[in-house]
């Protein structure tokens, strides 16, 4: 649905990488503005990264969820297609966790603004992902080997 939102309605959240990207939004005489990108070709770039990596956690994660369900009864397959999940939730870790908290957050110091500040919301999306990730790999049965 992120991704999606963000294909349909991208002049929202573009704001939003530009004005991570340019930095205009950190404290006043922060030594880190060098870090700063002011040109809007790498905004869309990465924009358009950003939008690839939800729409293919959404299609790895609706892979996998599809496949579990397809295999209830077969527990080969099952823990199999538990693979598609473990993906899916690898490819948001990346975006959410690295992507949104280390660069955006520290590299370029996003937790400094008021208003574009997306730390709390990536933090959420780690979170719902790593239970994902927990609650997958319990296993089914005392057959299950991890």
């Amino acid at each position: 649905m992120v991704g999606f939102n963000n294909l349909v309605d991208y002049g929202s959240n573009y704001s939003f990488v530009q004005h991570t990207l340019s930095m205009d939004t950190v404290f006043a005489g922060n030594t880190l503005k060098s870090r700063a990108i002011l040109n809007p070709l790498v905004w869309n770039v990465a924009y358009g990264l950003i939008i690839f990596a939800e729409l293919l956690t959404g299609v790895l994660l609706m892979v996998g969820t599809i496949c579990l369900m397809k295999n209830l009864n077969n527990s080969i397959k099952f823990i199999h297609a538990k693979n598609w999940i473990y993906l899916g939730c690898s490819v948001g870790i990346f975006l959410w966790f690295f992507g949104f908290i280390v660069i955006g957050g520290e590299w370029f110091c996003m937790w400094q603004s008021e208003q574009w500040n997306g730390i709390e919301a990536a933090f959420r999306f780690v979170v719902l992902i790593m239970l994902t990730i927990t609650i997958t790999a319990i296993p089914e049965s005392s057959k299950e080997k991890p």
